[in-house]
């Protein structure tokens, strides 16, 4: 072999290696449109999770007496420890869609890494039993079978999109990031949500009771609501998610 055959190859070899590794760490956080109501105050979607923790009953009181739908991505950690909670919400089917956020709340990856500090699956196996885990624990807990998945951390690599749609489940995006991961403080929280738009989806967190964000969470949507903005669930609206996740 000559020794210009050797580098010809070598810098194949390389290519090929640098094209996979990109492609290994290409992650998707796919957003979710409604489609516009076009007339009247507009029209949200809010989005809840309920990763693991308690439940932020400021939130939850708060919807219930204001009649403000929402859509909760739960997780099987969540509805073990929140017995109460999930009674509350069955209480109220008007209100209350109960969603997958997978059983132990690891985000859909099928390559091994990090993501905000938390390990992915890692593998297409490890996604799939993620996802019909979550599923089951709903089961478990009694209502309608859940249709749409939100994973840990709402990032997916493509592959895992293209699995868990085959498994029929939609994937939930959003377009607000209401509370960032309930790390933001109240008025932080509560001006991104009272600065929701007809056709946003709005997601926020409902399982962090001690956090500030949880009020400011409140405050936007009372906000929104003054403002004449209707609330639906995802089970009530036509929506638009891109990266595959809901055609």
């Amino acid at each position: 072999m000559t020794a210009l055959l050797r580098k010809s190859l070598c810098a194949l070899a390389l290519s090929v290696a640098l094209a996979s590794a990109g492609n290994a760490a290409t992650l998707v956080e796919p957003t979710l449109h409604l489609k516009p109501q076009g007339s009247g105050g507009g029209r949200v979607a809010l989005t809840l999770d309920a990763c693991g923790g308690q439940t932020d009953t400021r939130i939850l009181s708060a919807l219930v007496e204001n009649r403000i739908p929402a859509t909760i991505f739960v997780t099987g950690i969540w509805l073990k420890r929140n017995a109460a909670g999930v009674e509350i919400m069955r209480a109220h089917p008007d209100l209350f869609e109960l969603e997958n956020h997978g059983g132990r709340h690891i985000p859909a990856v099928d390559t091994p890494r990090k993501i905000y500090g938390i390990s992915s699956a890692g593998s297409a196996d490890a996604v799939q039993a993620e996802v019909e885990s979550g599923a089951a624990a709903l089961g478990k807990a009694g209502g309608p079978a859940p249709k749409w998945f939100r994973g840990a951390t709402a990032q997916y690599s493509p592959s895992a999109i293209a699995m868990i749609r085959k498994l029929g489940f939609k994937i939930a995006g959003f377009s607000v990031n209401g509370d960032g991961g309930s790390l933001l403080g109240a008025k932080a929280t509560a001006r991104r949500i009272a600065a929701a738009k007809d056709g946003d989806v709005i997601i926020a967190h409902i399982n962090q009771p001690t956090h500030a964000a949880g009020e400011g969470v409140v405050q936007g949507l009372l906000a929104l609501k003054q403002k004449g903005m209707t609330f639906v669930r995802l089970e009530d609206a036509e929506d638009v998610g891109n990266d595959g996740t809901t055609d």
